[in-house]
This record gives C-alpha cells, structure tokens and sequence, in this order.
C-alpha cells in the first residue's frame, strides 16, 4: 500500500512541477516573450489615463406630463440629462498633474474625470483647448508626483518603424494595439476642420482612443492618436508631438494661437470662371489680392495666379485653403500655382495673422471697427461707402455666419475664417432689437 501510494505522489509531481514552476515564472529581459513592445507598454501604461466626460442638459417638462400630472408638477424644475463619452489621455507632467488629449474628447463637458491604471479616479479642469489642432490639456485636481511619458521627436519618424497605441476603446481599459508608420504628412478633413501634418499608421484605432498615445520603441511619445478612417480598416491618424508639444506649451502659458496667413485675398475658380480665363479645369482657387510686406508678396505671388495645392494636397476651395492654413504652427510650406497656363512651385514661411492686422484688414474689407464692454462686442466706427454702410456705430453684433460672438477675440476668429467670403451674416442688435445683417463683398 505504501509502495502504491509513493508512486502515486511520484507521478504526481512527475507531471504537475512542470506546470507549477511555469505558471509561477514569468519571462523577464532576455526571453524571446519579452519583446520590446512588453518593455515599452510595462514602462509607460501607468501614465496612461482613461477619461469621462459628462455633459449635463435640462430636459424640458412635456405639456402632456404637465396636463397629466399632479398639481405640483406645474411647479417643478426640468429634468436634467447626463451623457457620458469616453476618451483616453496621456500624463505629460506627472509633477503638475498635466494630461494631454484632444479637444473633442472634452468638447462641451461639464465634468471630467481621469482615471488611473491603480485605480485612482480624480476630477479634471480644463487648462486650456484648441479645436482648430483637436488638442486640449487637463490639470488633474489633488494628486501629486503621477508618472509621465517622456515626449520624443516626430520629426525623425521613419516610415515602417513600429509604433504601439495605448487606450480605452468601447470602455475597454488599456488597450495595447501595435502597428507601423504607414506615412508621414497626411492631411484629413473631420469635425473639427481640416488637420495637416498627420503621422498615418495601421495601429488599431477605435472609439474611445482618441487622445491616446502613440509610442515608439524607445517608450517616447510620438502622437496623439485623434482619428480613424471608417471606410476602412488599419488607417488611423495622430497629431505629431512636435505640433502638440507647440499647442500645448501656449495653453498652458494661457497664450492665443495665432492662425498663420501668406498676406492673400481668393475666390473660388469655378467653371465659369474656368472658362473665362481660358483653363481647362477648374482646380485650385484663383487670387485676387496681394498685401505688402506680406510672405505672399516676398514670395512673388501676384494677383491672377492660380493656387493648386499646398504640400501636395490639392485646394479644392477657399474654405478649404483656410482651413488648412488654421491647422498650421509656422512650418514652411510648398505651393503649387499656376500662371498662365504653366504650373510652377514655391516654398513659402506663412506669418502670424495677429489681432492687429485683422482688425486692420476687418476695417478694409467688412468696414468696420469694433469694442468691448462687459462681454459685448459693439460697434466703435463704421466707414461709409462700405459693405457695412446700413450698420451704425453702437450696434452690437451677436454672431457671424452662426457663430456666437461673446468677444472681440470671437469676432477677430470669426473674420480669419470668413475674410474671403463673398457674403457674410450677421446678427446685430439695435436699441434692444435682433435683426440678421447680410455684408455683401
């Protein structure tokens, strides 16, 4: 009996201290298993965060409930809705508790919260939010020395290199996906408006990623990962750290980004317009003005020439040239022009389009100059002859083009988008009263 059962333990361990010993061990630096993505991802998911946002609106009270209900119904408050979005962030200062993401993560929110890989969850404030980059920066409230990623350089990206993107898709927390650069320089149009200068990679993005990082092997952060293409799989996009690091350097200094302009007035080349200047094709978008001492003007670009495409992606209208150049930090950009027939290529350093010379060039264009008194924009001057002529100093203007106006810094944004619209509306008070005003330019 005794022989029996010895043997018995003998099989026993014969068979199960294999499996003991490999469930205890676990591959460490040297194992083939522990490859550079595990190094990487074990270095820097702590600094990883998960974020929730919650929007809180009145539901209005139907009639039908008010009909209904009991008499003290008539009384009551509406009801408030809360949704929640989620979205993922990057600690990039673990000493001031500062977390960089994207702008449309935290679009509209009226609490934010961050949520740790430990565990810990703590309420955000909004530092700072520039949609026209889709970056926003969080200050993380009562918590102290939180790890950091150390940011890179997205300059020396190589396309093919491998890159690993860590976040919280469909609420799934920390998730690893890995990939390669699949190009550099790409530009897409969203929500947001037009983003250039994208790195593209087939590191699985999905709902929730946004605002993630994108890494190299070294641990270093690259990118922001902000957008996928639905129509496909393996095309997600993220906004180089170098730009980031830019935006967010001015928000967390509470600085205004100042939008970049080559010093140019254009219209759209449609087909008629094609015709008459004698083109094939109506591509591009053709101008119309050259301002002095502007990079427009230092670069040799002369009223009639014709605007193709800007570092290879082609202009289809001018919304769209303006929309690419709100999406730029001062890089140096490659146009393709047209010039009687001949195309031709130039390098131009685009210039800050500063408050000064918008309000300048709003005087010259729209006709008007304005002030602000107690978060109202009004009307100081407006010069006769001009597309403003029916306005009068004292109104105040509410909204252009349906933008709110609350500022003469929303004012001065809303003319940088608007400054080459044939026709711009606005919404003006006088003596108490609301009434739209179309400038016909």
């Amino acid at each position: 009996m005794c022989q029996a059962i010895t043997a018995f333990l003998l099989i026993c361990a014969f068979f199960c201290a294999p499996f003991s010993l490999q469930a205890e061990a676990s591959p460490r630096p040297g194992s083939p298993r522990y490859t550079p993505v595990v190094a990487v991802v074990e270095k820097s998911q702590a600094a990883v965060v998960n974020i929730t946002c919650t929007q809180i609106r009145g539901q209005n009270v139907s009639p039908l409930d008010l009909f209904f209900g009991l008499p003290q119904d008539l009384g009551r408050r509406p009801r408030l809705q809360r949704r929640a979005s989620l979205g993922s962030g990057v600690i990039v200062d673990g000493r001031q508790g500062l977390v960089l993401t994207n702008a449309h993560v935290i679009a509209n929110s009226d609490e934010i919260k961050v949520h740790l890989q430990d565990g810990r969850s703590f309420q955000a404030e909004v530092r700072g939010a520039e949609p026209d980059f889709d970056i926003a920066v969080l200050a993380i409230k009562g918590a102290e020395n939180l790890p950091e990623l150390p940011l890179g350089n997205s300059k020396d990206l190589l396309p093919g290199e491998t890159v690993i993107a860590i976040g919280n898709p469909f609420g799934f927390s920390h998730t690893v996906t890995t990939g390669v650069v699949s190009a550099l320089g790409r530009t897409i149009t969203c929500q947001s408006g037009t983003l250039t200068d994208l790195i593209q990679t087939d590191a699985a993005i999905n709902p929730g990623n946004s605002g993630g990082p994108l890494l190299d092997l070294e641990g270093h952060l690259v990118g922001i990962n902000t957008a996928t293409d639905i129509r496909a799989e393996g095309i997600g996009f993220a906004i180089p750290i170098n730009k980031a690091r830019r935006v967010m350097e001015s928000l967390v200094q509470k600085e205004h980004i100042s939008p970049y302009w080559l010093g140019l007035l254009a219209e759209d080349l449609d087909g008629q317009t094609a015709w008459t200047l004698g083109l094939e094709a109506s591509r591009g978008i053709l101008v119309t003005a050259v301002y002095g001492k502007t990079p427009a003007e230092q670069a040799g670009i002369v009223p009639g020439d014709i605007i193709v495409a800007i570092n290879e992606r082609e202009i289809k209208d001018r919304r769209d040239y303006v929309s690419f150049l709100r999406n730029q930090t001062g890089e140096t950009l490659k146009l393709l022009l047209s010039r009687n027939g001949k195309d031709f290529s130039l390098t131009i350093q685009p210039a800050p389009f500063d408050n000064d010379t918008v309000q300048s060039l709003m005087e010259e264009r729209w006709g008007i100059r304005v002030g602000e008194s107690r978060g109202a924009v009004f009307l100081k001057n407006v010069r006769r002859g001009s597309a403003a002529d029916f306005l009068r100093p004292g109104d105040r203007i509410l909204a252009v083009g349906g933008q709110a106006i609350g500022s003469a810094q929303d004012l001065f944004q809303a003319f940088r988008r608007e400054r080459m619209a044939g026709q711009v509306l606005l919404q003006v008070v006088r003596n108490g009263r609301a009434y739209y005003a179309r400038l016909v330019l």
